[in-house]
């Protein structure tokens, strides 16, 4: 501290002294650039020289994997990621998500009110709107799956399938703004979008129908599907289907080869991610071969938090915040179809079109599986860090022979 304080003062506190230090470090993030280990380990060996034969260890290596390790904290990509969007600042539209403190007495006044309009007025109808929504496509599905498979009964279907999603959308004070609607998906096709909510079903559905894909489930979710798939050629799979990839690819493939069947709607991220960033997708979907309709959906944070925390609200508890948010506000793009490239394999292409899908929206473009959100991180990556360092210390001749 006395080297950096000039005139030979210093912290007289401890506490200053960690917070200087802190400030330092921080600072050095900013101005850092980043590079590869190999790079930045011999910026730090510049003044040992190497041995001529092999690798060598230096007690040094160790403030290298110590700042990144400090850096992975600071700067985490995943783990914020999966909680709910803060404002800048609070605009009365949205729930707090801090303890309230009282500033005045008129924006306490205004406070109270608006929970009393969204508790007592709006939380009503927006679940009577809900139930007959959900009520109707039950209903409306089941009735539509008893005529026979002509031109008529896929065309009911349609209507009953976008009526119903449209009452509960109305029940959600959802105001959707569609773009490049000349790009909407085509049936033999899947359209893939970023994931914030099961809401983004409802979003999608608002504008035309899809096939749903999806594991099979019990109770109320259950009769829904039942009830789905007598009209509707939804793909459902049983949870011991689910883990069969080459039965699933197969389902896929003869859905998709049918050009009279409705496009399938597939979030490929697996997760909802908090509507800031789109997560690694999964290549399943991109092995098919099948023509792909990316799509991006952005919220407005201002009205309402629509992402939707599973580790922290169940369903219910979930739906029934929306319903008492002001509104749900949001644009959804229709990017152009995309196709597998010749050569490209299904990771770079399903990279591509998160890459698309991204900068259309706005959103930070991460390479991170959203399965980071319950899993640890994969011991392969862990090995390969380790084998990187290995064969700097030990020496690429010595490593090979070893092996």
């Amino acid at each position: 501290i006395r080297f950096i304080m000039p005139n030979d003062t210093c912290c007289t506190s401890l506490c200053e002294a960690k917070l200087l230090l802190i400030f330092l470090f921080l600072h050095a993030l900013e101005m850092r650039e980043d590079g590869s280990m190999e790079k930045e380990l011999e910026e730090l060996r510049r003044s040992r020289p190497k041995p001529p034969v092999g690798g060598d260890f230096t007690l040094s290596d160790c403030f290298y994997f110590t700042r990144r390790g400090i850096e992975s904290i600071l700067e985490d990509e995943v783990t914020q990621r999966f909680t709910s969007e803060e404002l800048v600042s609070w605009n009365l539209l949205t729930r707090s998500h801090k303890d309230f403190q009282y500033i005045s007495l008129k924006i306490t006044l205004v406070y109270g009110l608006g929970i009393f309009v969204r508790y007592c007025i709006l939380a009503p109808l927006r679940i009577t709107l809900a139930c007959i929504g959900l009520t109707w496509l039950v209903i409306g599905t089941s009735a539509v799956g008893l005529l026979p498979n002509w031109r008529m009964k896929f065309w009911l279907s349609e209507l009953v399938h976008v009526m119903c999603y449209r009452i509960c959308a109305r029940g959600l004070s959802a105001t959707i703004h569609y773009h490049n609607r000349e790009n909407k998906p085509k049936k033999g096709g899947i359209c893939v979008a970023n994931h914030t909510s099961p809401i983004d079903v409802v979003i999608l559905c608002n504008d035309g129908c899809y096939a749903m894909v999806g594991q099979v489930h019990g109770g109320l979710m259950g009769v829904l599907q039942r009830a789905m798939v007598r009209s509707c050629p939804h793909v459902w799979f049983e949870r011991a289907e689910m883990r069969d990839r080459h039965l699933v690819t197969k389902r896929l493939q003869d859905h998709v080869n049918d050009k009279t069947k409705l496009p399938i709607l597939i979030f490929p991220e697996g997760t909802c991610v908090n509507n800031t960033s789109v997560m690694m997708f999964k290549k399943g979907s991109f092995e098919i071969g099948a023509t792909i309709y990316p799509v991006a959906i952005k919220y407005d944070p201002k009205f309402g938090d629509a992402f939707w925390n599973s580790s922290k609200y169940s369903m219910v508890s979930y739906l029934l915040r929306m319903m008492t948010s002001w509104a749900l506000v949001c644009n959804v793009w229709y990017l152009p179809a995309m196709h597998q490239q010749e050569g490209e394999d299904a990771v770079r292409f399903a990279n591509r079109v998160k890459s698309a899908i991204a900068h259309q929206g706005g959103l930070v473009d991460l390479q991170w599986d959203g399965g980071l959100k319950r899993a640890k991180v994969k011991e392969s990556f862990k090995e390969e860090q380790q084998k990187q360092y290995s064969s700097m210390v030990v020496g690429e001749d010595s490593s090979s022979n070893s092996d």
